[in-house]
């Protein structure tokens, strides 16, 4: 039987879902890259699943959600970041970091639900410095908005706190995507129990990892283990519904989707 080709991100949040991978080489192959460019591969077919941004589980009918670890949060994020020289409803032209769609999508509802406002857009690169953007605003994701100087900027937004604190959901940034059916038991047993492992060691990952993202170690531990949530259960469900409901609302996918979820059967 062939090995089920699984695309990761190495961004901090992603460390306690692939934690587990490491020990399971042998049965899958594993690349990582930003988890935009992994949807794409995905969508090429060069990957069997790919933790990619959850909007994207919106472009494909026969995509499915294979595992119920996921890259959430019930209130602050800490790792995406509006940040804006004007107050929101001004906002004029925006620079979007290229890292994630979702949160992307998730700029624009927020801006245009609340404020009314659908700002001028261009694309910030991954390797672009933010600080050097002639926009009114720029969103910033990842490990680079976790040490982000908001001293430039007037405006600073957390965005699964404005989320939260608009809806009353939490949020869910990231899902493993499957493209086909062939390998489904196999990786939800695969992801799922590498998230199990990571949630054992969450501490221990933080500690190792500290220093590299130029963190305190008691800054990491509180951002894996309370900024973040890594398990998709029927909040999150009924919060990606009324995520998609209004991305389709204001035309950033086709048409709310119909999510297909795969009947974890691996064991907690």
């Amino acid at each position: 039987m062939s090995r089920p080709r699984i695309g990761a991100v190495s961004y901090l949040n992603t460390k306690p879902l692939v934690y587990g991978l490491d020990s399971l080489a042998d049965e899958c192959e594993i690349s990582f890259d930003l988890p935009s460019r992994l949807a794409d591969q995905l969508a090429r077919g060069q990957l069997d699943v790919a933790l990619v941004p959850s909007i994207e589980a919106a472009s494909d009918p026969d995509y499915t959600i294979v595992s119920d670890a996921c890259i959430g949060c019930r209130g602050p994020v800490w790792s995406v970041k509006l940040l804006s020289h004007v107050a929101p409803e001004k906002i004029g032209s925006l620079a979007l970091d290229e890292g994630s769609r979702t949160s992307a999508a998730l700029t624009k509802i927020i801006l245009a639900e609340k404020y009314n406002n659908r700002p001028q857009l261009k694309q910030l690169g991954i390797r672009e410095d933010w600080r050097l953007v002639e926009t009114d605003a720029v969103l910033v994701i990842g490990d680079r908005a976790m040490s982000v100087d908001h001293q430039p900027f007037e405006f600073a937004w957390d965005l699964g706190e404005a989320w939260h604190e608009w809806t009353g959901r939490p949020f869910v940034f990231a899902m493993w995507t499957a493209a086909n059916k062939e390998h489904l038991d196999r990786l939800d047993w695969l992801l799922t129990n590498s998230r199990n492992q990571g949630l054992q060691q969450i501490n221990a990952i933080a500690d190792t990892h500290a220093e590299t993202y130029g963190l305190t170690l008691e800054q990491t531990r509180k951002y894996l283990g309370h900024h973040l949530h890594f398990k998709l259960g029927s909040d999150e469900k009924a919060a990606l519904e009324l995520y998609f409901q209004l991305a389709a609302k204001h035309q950033l996918i086709p048409a709310e989707p119909q999510l297909n979820f795969h009947e974890c059967r691996a064991t907690q």
